[in-house]
């Protein structure tokens, strides 16, 4: 049977290579059914828009940093990657870069930390849905190959915030391809994949195979985008508003019963919940930012759901890079024991 599907993968293209490698491997298919992911715990987003990436300096995040991360009270990191920009015309990855993401995993790893690679390419695949396709699929392809028995306890995030021009029935199909693509070499890894990124967050619309356990449903709330955005100087529509306030009853109650609407479909469904970003510019007023941010994470934890903040530095930083030092209310609000 095994020089069969070796042949057969062999005979013709990659994308029936994978399928023919998936079936041909049942004792690592029944390995995956046994499988379940991860108590991810908390965590904060890192590196997505730092200069690592490009071989420049490494600022505003220092590698070092992962352990200020860790001895903070943080369990994972949500490594952002915009992979598509270091493809080249036949959409193949840069291997120098893969090489810097290598040391970047096992930097976090030597933290104890469990690493999050999330292909972070919004912009493209909320716009261009074909040719977000072309584009993930051949990442995933490469990463899943790339990382195939390797680092276990990586987990992988196929993309972030899928919405835009892309429908429910377009990211269920495209989901379940790449799903497919990192099955064939990646039976037993946790991976992640997003609900819609609409104001409905319409979990109960997404399609994942039943017979995959090893799965993590994530979705990310700012509700109500003109408290979480205010002032944010890219925003035509909320740079000019504030000061706001929030944790009126109404409002609390208003964030209660969209994180009902997710946990009743996550125990309908027995899928683990990640909220892999929330957070409040700073522009806001300190003690609702804070106020916010307390809210929404004890929330997710009762709930018994693992949660990122968005994120590490640049805007809306829980940490101070020039002094290198956590910002001290927005630490007590996420992690209230933290030393």
């Amino acid at each position: 049977m095994n020089a069969i599907c070796a042949r057969w993968a062999a005979a013709f293209g990659l994308a029936l290579a994978l399928s023919v490698l998936a079936i041909c491997s049942p004792a690592e298919a029944a390995g995956q059914a046994k499988s379940a992911p991860p108590k991810l715990g908390r965590g904060i987003n890192i590196l997505g828009y730092d200069g690592i990436w490009e071989g420049g300096r490494n600022a505003p995040f220092r590698l070092d940093n992962l352990t200020a991360i860790r001895r903070a009270g943080f369990s994972h990191v949500r490594i952002n990657f915009f992979g598509f920009k270091f493809m080249n015309p036949e959409n193949a990855l840069d291997e120098v870069v893969l090489r810097r993401l290598d040391a970047v995993i096992e930097e976090v790893l030597a933290r104890n930390l469990i690493p999050i690679l999330d292909e972070h390419d919004t912009h493209v695949c909320q716009r261009d849905v074909s040719g977000c396709a072309e584009k993930l699929k051949a990442f995933w392809t490469q990463i899943a190959a790339r990382y195939a028995g390797k680092y276990p306890r990586l987990v992988f995030e196929v993309l972030n915030e899928p919405g835009g021009q892309m429908t429910s029935a377009a990211w269920n199909a495209l989901l379940n391809e790449c799903l497919g693509i990192i099955r064939a070499t990646n039976p037993r890894r946790s991976v992640i994949a997003a609900v819609l990124n609409v104001d409905e967050m319409p979990a109960e619309e997404l399609v994942l195979p039943s017979d995959d356990r090893n799965l993590i449903v994530t979705f990310h709330y700012y509700a109500p985008l003109r408290f979480t955005h205010q002032g944010a100087p890219w925003s035509p529509k909320f740079s000019q508003i504030g000061p706001l306030d929030w944790g009126a009853p109404e409002e609390e109650q208003k964030a209660r019963a969209d994180f009902e609407k997710v946990r009743s479909w996550s125990e309908r469904e027995k899928r683990p919940v990640y909220l892999g970003e929330f957070g409040v510019y700073e522009a806001a007023p300190a003690e609702a930012r804070t106020r916010y941010l307390s809210f929404v994470a004890r929330s997710a934890e009762r709930l018994g759901w693992a949660w990122a903040y968005w994120q590490f530095d640049h805007d809306f930083a829980a940490f101070d890079s020039a002094r290198q030092t956590w910002k001290p209310e927005i630490i007590r609000a996420l992690i209230p024991n933290v030393r």
